[in-house]
């Protein structure tokens, strides 16, 4: 179960950008740019999105312009998943047919993508916050994406990379710990991971390990 291919050649922000200009004029969603994603990585875009009462900047649109013209600026604000765009376009009124109706057709031109959305989602959160699998299984079902493709994502974080992740996580932690007893630091280390989804297996030897290597704590 993958979402729309495309093209070689081009990024997925390139795509993404492609589409959504092609859908804008297309479909005559006026003054709607290229969706998140299509300016380089680390810049903002330098247009502003548009003004959040869509509604009332589309007097006479039909329930679809409307729809579409709510989508594009929450995607044009940060990547999306279909289920969250689904709860927002509920919150803004819109009908459940309407709503279907327009991420399908979104979906097709590749600015809805629940695949390339958890793949995402995955290498951010094991990256900036170091979630581990479970914790990330977790945000995934959160966000609504498919198990299937929650699978899928979440086979970019092996068991080295937990590891790994918890050690680094690990000893910047014990940086603002020095002087506490060993039997605190380590309480409060595998709070610490267990609260970001590791497991006890992974967590506790590589809190042994950080201990272990203090040397306040080696003997003499």
């Amino acid at each position: 179960m993958t979402g729309p291919h495309h093209g070689s050649g081009a990024s997925p922000a390139e795509r993404r950008a492609r589409a959504a200009a092609a859908l804008a004029e297309a479909e005559g969603v006026a003054g709607v740019r290229a969706p998140w994603g299509s300016a380089p990585a680390g810049e903002r875009p330098d247009w502003a999105p548009p003004p959040e009462d869509t509604e009332a900047q589309l007097p006479e649109a039909d329930a679809d312009s409307v729809a579409r013209a709510i989508v594009l600026r929450q995607l044009s604000m940060a990547p999306r998943s279909r289920a969250q765009l689904e709860k927002k376009l509920r919150q803004r009124g819109c009908a459940d047919d309407v709503a279907a109706r327009v991420l399908d057709r979104m979906t097709e031109v590749g600015l809805v993508d629940d695949e390339a959305y958890a793949q995402m989602l995955v290498r951010s959160k094991q990256s900036d916050r170091g979630l581990a699998r479970r914790a990330l299984a977790h945000e995934l079902r959160k966000q609504g994406i498919d198990q299937e493709l929650a699978d899928e994502a979440l086979e970019q974080v092996g068991p080295g990379d937990e590891r790994l992740r918890a050690e680094q996580l690990v000893a910047k932690k014990l940086r603002s710990m020095r002087g506490l007893a060993p039997d605190v630091q380590a309480r409060r280390l595998a709070g610490m991971l267990a609260r970001k989804g590791y497991p006890g297996e992974t967590a506790w030897p590589v809190i042994r390990d950080a201990l272990d290597g203090l040397p306040e704590h080696e003997r003499d």
